[in-house]
């Protein structure tokens, strides 16, 4: 059986930071689930509704060859329950949340990998409203 690996984020302005966590996060296993956040639970994390709403994000991951599947992720206490149904082995997250999933440790294994230096959502989107 393949080894699943799941991850999680809001992947909104897609860049190249996104490209390099998701190949690093598919290398763990064989088989990578992403779960996408809500246009609403990305408003709750951060108090802004992302620039693409979810329907395009979610559509932006399936298109690429290393994402096997994609799915809403509409509150971050089911994260357990998303680990459990997609009988994830591994779960992936940039070390920028180092840390803050260690009890997910119960459920599966717990991977945090560097991010892309020098590159972050939120940077860009302050540039491009500067301008």
């Amino acid at each position: 059986m393949a080894k699943r690996v799941i991850t999680f984020g809001t992947f909104d302005v897609f860049h190249i930071g996104h490209i390099n966590i998701l190949e690093r996060a598919k290398r763990q296993g064989d088989y990578l689930v992403v779960g996408v956040s809500s246009d609403q639970l990305n408003f709750e994390k951060k108090q802004r509704y992302p620039v693409y709403p979810q329907d395009q994000r979610v559509r932006i991951l399936e298109a690429l060859r290393f994402v096997d599947e994609v799915f809403i992720e509409e509150s971050l206490a089911l994260k357990p329950t998303y680990i459990k149904q997609y009988q994830a082995e591994v779960l992936v997250m940039g070390d920028d949340w180092a840390g803050k999933f260690n009890e997910m440790q119960k459920y599966c294994e717990v991977i945090y990998l560097p991010r892309t230096p020098s590159i972050s959502t939120s940077e860009i989107i302050e540039v491009v409203k500067a301008l």
